[in-house]
């Protein structure tokens, strides 16, 4: 049940059509697993917890640096040196404290993945290297729950919901990683991505518009464009081909 703060909280949201009490219990009752704390995994688990997420599994082994502040705004100059995930949960907590946030500071590997997602009813892809994307993504086939892609560069990002077999799996779009480089990045583009992908959990979560299937968003920020290309499913894929 909603509290009296919470029903004032989410008042806006409720009124939009198809939401109302149900629909923001429902959210209250969701658990979703954030892999990353950094310039994605901001604004994601912002926008997630103060929309009444009821859960929040939020993972980062690394801690932030000065050079991560233009875009990672979970973190301040107080909390160099603290793992991202323990500083997220701080802020979030502060956000909304009717809110479960937990910590993880695991590295996600083949290993600790599963333990990691656990009971999580959705995946959120928030990491800056393709090995790591690949553990969740196979991880997500094996539990059978979705996962929202984000990625991003410079001004330019992009976004799909995968959902195998109803969608390609992350494998079928990307089936090689390219090179790890640090790239360059303004911190507006990890807020336009990052919250589209909050949005894209928060539709799945309570049901009421569609999500990106099938499609690999790509916006470029030097142009304002959005423009949205059909992803394929590869029968031979070794992710999810057998689905």
């Amino acid at each position: 049940m909603l509290s009296e703060n919470e029903l004032s909280r989410y008042n806006r949201q409720m009124m939009m059509d198809g939401w109302g009490v149900g629909v923001q219990e429902k959210l209250k009752g969701s658990t979703v697993f954030i892999a990353g704390a950094g310039g994605l995994g901001s604004p994601v688990s912002i926008y997630l917890a103060v929309a009444g997420v009821g859960n929040l599994r939020i993972c980062d082994f690394d801690s932030p640096e000065y050079s991560n502040l233009n875009r990672q705004i979970l973190h301040n100059p107080g909390r160099i040196g603290v793992n991202k995930a323990v500083s997220g949960k701080q802020t979030l907590e502060e956000l909304n404290s009717d809110i479960t946030v937990t910590a993880f500071t695991t590295k996600i590997d083949e290993d600790s993945v599963e333990e990691l997602v656990g009971n999580a009813d959705l995946i959120l892809d928030c990491m800056d290297n393709f090995p790591t994307r690949y553990v969740l993504n196979d991880c997500a086939i094996r539990k059978r729950i979705p996962m929202v892609y984000g990625s991003i560069w410079g001004m330019e990002g992009r976004l799909s919901f995968l959902q195998p077999p109803e969608t390609p799996c992350l494998r079928c779009i990307f089936p090689d990683a390219p090179p790890k480089e640090v790239f360059p990045v303004v911190g507006a583009t990890p807020g336009v991505i990052g919250s589209l992908q909050a949005l894209e959990a928060i539709k799945y979560l309570t049901g009421v518009a569609p999500n990106l299937k099938g499609k690999l968003m790509v916006w470029d920020g030097t142009k304002t464009e959005f423009r949205n290309y059909k992803a394929r499913r590869d029968p031979a894929c070794a992710a999810c081909g057998n689905l």
